[in-house]
């Protein structure tokens, strides 16, 4: 793989501050923001009196703790427009989720919500490798998920040529690949898998492709699955971080020199740590809810989200900026089977374990009687597609499970292709239990 280490007089100085530089920065812009938010939006001059806090109070980052938590359910409850701290009028873009249950939650988009987010992404895919000029293909969905859009506009004011190919047509994907010879690809890793499928399909060597970097994110993936992509492409695989609530894709990146965490841009998001069930706010280094809030965002200021994804602070390597760890899994789809707790990552870092195993698969839980039964639908790959070999890879699988999950599963290898491909954020846990 190529070194794509960036010259450091290409950063933006806030990247190398010193700490002191960056806490600073913070105090001022989040007193700002939640003067902005008590000013200008109902719904948080509501929760911060019912909260029994106010602006005055904050004096130092210490402060926000005092502060009350935003959920996903506050902007279900004020569909589609009631957390906006702008008038509508304001707002040059909304956004929605696709959530599958309730209300979608609806964010919307100063011009200068739009122009620092696009800075952010420039910053991320530098951080990731890309380069004024190379040429970015893009298959993120676009259109309400923020993904498509979010990159498209970082990839831009990088100076990159962009291929805004979106999610899907995977045949296509691949031949356009071939033909514009782009160095970066910016999509899920779960569908730049479906991607890897059809290269091999075709009878294309993936090491032969242009790429020099893919930048994945929208979905946990394990180091394990980053192996495999960067060995199967001859390409670094990097992380990126983020979610519409707080911005879009490039809250946070990891630095493709060192790949070691994901650097949150702390000039425009603080984060916290805080333990999912009491909500105390935890030290860097333990593992609990990751909470941001935004520091800049003008359109729909985001006081201590709770954004249940599970992961810890580190300090800064590559930039002066804290790390987070990869997310583990996310404090509202941990699968609890039989007392023990288990999320998807897990169960995908066992299969990538099986030489026999394609890394596509899905967790049904069913129930039969009182008890909880956890399948996993895995595919076996061709050299390993008679009935002994997949018998002993079901066998395989299921001890990793057991002995390192903690949990008995029921393993259902499938044909080359049986389980369903992803064209955008895969569905890793389909819930056929009664109630």
């Amino acid at each position: 793989m190529n070194d794509l280490t960036p010259d450091r007089t290409m950063l933006d100085p806030i990247e190398i501050a010193s700490r002191d530089e960056i806490a600073g920065l913070q105090r001022d812009r989040m007193a700002w923001s939640l003067r902005h938010a008590y000013d200008n939006s109902p719904f948080y001059r509501q929760r911060f009196d019912d909260h029994g806090v106010h602006p005055d109070d904050f004096h130092e980052l210490s402060d926000l703790a005092k502060f009350p938590f935003t959920v996903k359910k506050d902007l279900r409850d004020t569909y589609p427009f009631g957390m906006f701290a702008v008038p509508r009028t304001d707002l040059v873009r909304i956004h929605a989720s696709s959530g599958t249950t309730g209300k979608p939650t609806v964010v919307g988009y100063t011009r200068d919500d739009i122009d620092m987010w696009a800075n952010c992404m420039a910053r991320s895919i530098r951080a990731s490798g890309g380069r004024p000029g190379d040429i970015c293909h893009i298959a993120y969905g676009y259109g309400l998920f923020t993904g498509g859009l979010g990159a498209h506009y970082g990839a831009e004011r990088l100076g990159c040529t962009v291929v805004p190919i979106s999610g899907g047509m995977t045949e296509r994907q691949v031949t356009l690949m071939q033909d514009f010879r782009p160095e970066i690809i910016m999509v899920t890793p779960s569908y730049m898998l479906s991607i890897l499928d059809e290269f091999r399909r075709q009878g294309i060597d993936p090491r032969d492709s242009s790429l020099k970097v893919g930048i994945f994110g929208a979905e946990p993936w394990t180091n394990a699955m980053r192996s495999e992509i960067e060995q199967a492409f001859d390409m670094h695989a990097v992380d990126i971080y983020g979610l519409s609530e707080i911005m879009g894709p490039g809250v946070a990146n990891e630095c493709v020199e060192t790949k070691d965490g994901l650097h949150i841009w702390e000039d425009h998001f603080y984060p916290e740590i805080i333990d999912p069930e009491t909500g105390e706010v935890l030290p860097d280094g333990e593992l609990g809810e990751l909470v941001f809030t935004t520091l800049t965002k003008q359109g729909l200021p985001m006081v201590r989200y709770r954004t249940r994804d599970l992961t810890r602070l580190l300090p800064g390597t590559a930039r002066t900026m804290r790390r987070m760890e990869k997310v583990t899994g996310r404090s509202d789809d941990m699968i609890i089977l039989r007392g023990v707790n288990v999320f998807p990552t897990q169960i995908e870092e066992q299969i990538l374990k099986c030489e026999g195993l394609a890394p596509h698969f899905q967790i049904e839980l069913t129930r039969k009687g009182r008890m909880d039964v956890m399948s996993v639908h895995v595919e076996c790959v061709e050299a390993h597609a008679d009935p002994s070999a997949r018998d002993a890879s079901a066998k395989s699988l299921a001890h990793h499970v057991k002995s390192v999950v903690g949990v008995s599963s029921v393993v259902v290898v499938h044909d080359p292709g049986g389980v369903a491909r992803s064209e955008g954020k895969a569905k890793r846990v389909v819930d056929n239990r009664d109630g």
